[in-house]
């Protein structure tokens, strides 16, 4: 059985990332100075062979352990559990000990590896299998993006072998001096200019995609079979913005690393000169991700709601979206609410073709809410009123404040009229709210979208959830990967997992290597935490994950492991972002 610490025994190279020359105006190599943890001929070479990377470590484990045996100073309970990992084989064998790094900063750097081998896929996904499904003239128009992709990922190749040859020497036997990271990421910094040039092209080839898919019908069928294929986990909107957050994610681990980090320690100098050269790119992305984030969220609500045209407008800012339940004269009646910056409206869901039928809307400069008992609260708008209930009654306090902000701020604001599209099928007398002028119609009868059941929008709808804007940023600053061991919570054994987080979900693969994930575990409305009493799990570093009858139980490799694990997965879950809104 393969070890769970560590990637000795679970490193291997996807040959397709070698590096060739670069051709572009930038010079992404990383450097021939002698701080590099490739050899010269490895570097000239693209590449290094990582078998005889891990024997020459095993050998200098075996020579250790040797010396250490006959010098007899091993202790005789097995050594300190400070530096001593043990974990259990999947068929519930005999324990299996090894000694592994405890710093700190080795589990950063692992951070730094793991969710880097994630992002060289995402990469792929979009330079490689969404390329290959598009005509040749989609491609020609796209080639702002195809050639900074392209770009990005011959540097993240280079960048990604280095790690993983760092990772190799610090879990083995390497000298003192190969315990850092920060002189890897330095070198990494060259890659600044290509993020630089893409945060002055994502928006233009933002709009060109949802030109495309608006006007052009083969275009439109093709991006969305992409998007039903198992490679592409979450949309071609979310991909293209993983290049931003991936460098978010690179300033919280050097923060982290620094803090650790004492003032003479010798990977702070490299941390720190890393962390300044990254932070002017980073405050452009904080500056910028809000408004691309909004646009990419607006067009993926668009494909989903009939009823509604012109869902994407300049100055139209999606705040929240989230089920309520509609009180009416044939009881309570399921609807999901969007609340944006100068609307709110509220759809059912089609059981036929999985989109969302919008019923009705308030603009915000003449909506007003009154309190009600319980979870319930009125919303008035025009000439009508609908009744709704929330879930809970921090769900209930957390609209009534939004939508009484957000009212507020539209009446503060200067009178623009925003296009509000057409409201169609509006049938219904109890749905009737003002409707302001805008013309019902009949829905034009078209082909059946695929689902897309793994978006935030249809998981709120399932789990009676909700989740805003803010959401969507924090996530970006939450995203993680790693082997986690999974139980189920009836069954016995566990299953050892390539997990990924990311846009609120879980996704599961065998290996890092898997084009797609084996299955994946939408968070929305979950909560998590340490398994109880009840649970009768007398494992380290175990996490609880449930909604309702579904149980499942989480093995981290440690303690820092665990708590990283228990921080992204609380900034998802539901009750947790109440907290953490309310704390605003």
């Amino acid at each position: 059985m393969d070890n769970y610490h560590g990637i000795n025994g679970n490193v291997s190279l996807d040959r397709r990332g070698e590096v060739p020359q670069f051709t572009n105006r930038y010079d992404l190599s990383l450097g021939s100075d002698k701080s590099s943890s490739l050899s010269h001929s490895e570097r000239d070479a693209g590449s290094y062979d990582i078998h005889q990377a891990e024997a020459r470590v095993k050998i200098e484990e075996e020579n250790a352990n040797y010396m250490s045996a006959n010098n007899n100073s091993r202790q005789t309970n097995g050594g300190s559990t400070s530096n001593t990992a043990t974990l259990e084989s999947q068929d519930g064998g005999e324990a299996r000990r090894k000694r592994w790094p405890t710093d700190r900063a080795y589990f950063l750097a692992k951070e730094l590896l793991m969710t880097e081998r994630t992002y060289k896929r995402d990469l792929d996904v979009l330079n490689m299998w969404f390329r290959e499904e598009l005509a040749p003239d989609d491609v020609e128009s796209l080639q702002p993006l195809f050639q900074l992709m392209e770009a990005m990922i011959q540097h993240h190749g280079v960048f990604l072998r280095d790690l993983e040859h760092r990772l190799v020497l610090w879990e083995g036997r390497g000298s003192h001096e190969t315990h850092r990271i920060g002189d890897i990421m330095l070198k990494n910094m060259v890659v600044l200019p290509l993020y630089e040039e893409y945060l002055e092209a994502h928006r233009d080839i933002l709009h060109h995609l949802v030109d495309s898919f608006d006007n052009d019908e083969r275009f439109q069928q093709l991006y969305r079979e992409f998007e039903q294929q198992k490679v592409c986990y979450v949309p071609v909107g979310y991909l293209l913005l993983k290049p931003f957050h991936r460098l978010l994610h690179y300033q919280l681990l050097l923060d982290r690393l620094l803090d650790h980090y004492g003032e003479d320690h010798f990977d702070r100098t490299d941390c720190h000169g890393a962390l300044m050269m990254l932070g002017r790119t980073t405050d452009t992305i904080n500056s910028l991700l809000p408004e691309s984030e909004n646009y990419v969220l607006l067009c993926e609500l668009q494909r989903d709601l009939v009823g509604f045209d012109q869902l994407v407008q300049p100055g139209r800012r999606l705040i929240r979206q989230g089920c309520l339940l509609k009180h009416s004269k044939r009881g309570l009646q399921q609807r999901m609410f969007f609340l944006f910056s100068d609307v709110l409206l509220y759809a059912s869901k089609s059981p036929v073709n999985q989109t969302f039928k919008v019923l009705g809307h308030v603009p915000l400069r003449s909506l007003l809410t009154e309190n009600a008992e319980h979870n319930a609260f009125v919303i008035f708008g025009g000439q009508r009123a609908i009744t709704v209930s929330a879930g809970t009654t921090a769900e209930k306090t957390l609209w009534l404040a939004e939508l009484a902000k957000a009212s507020s701020d539209a009446k503060t604001r200067p009178h623009v009229q925003l296009a509000m599209g057409s409201l169609k099928n509006c049938s219904s007398s109890e749905e009737g709210l003002e409707t302001c002028g805008l013309n019902a119609g009949a829905v034009v009868p078209g082909k059946t979208p695929p689902s897309r059941s793994n978006t935030s929008l249809h998981v709120c709808w399932h789990r009676g959830a909700t989740v805003g804007l803010q959401d969507h940023l924090v996530a970006a600053n939450n995203q993680l990967s790693g082997f986690l061991l999974r139980k189920f919570k009836n069954s016995s054994g566990w299953q050892k997992l390539w997990v990924v987080f990311t846009s609120f979900c879980l996704y599961f693969y065998k290996s890092y290597q898997d084009e797609f994930a084996l299955a994946s575990l939408p968070l929305l409305g979950y909560t998590v935490g340490p398994p109880g009493v009840q649970d009768a799990l007398q494992k380290d570093f175990v996490f609880k994950l449930s909604f309702k009858n579904h149980v499942y139980f989480f093995r981290a490799e440690s303690e820092h492991t665990y708590n990283r694990w228990l921080e992204v997965l609380r900034s998802t879950t539901q009750t947790q972002d109440f907290k953490n809104l309310s704390n605003n």
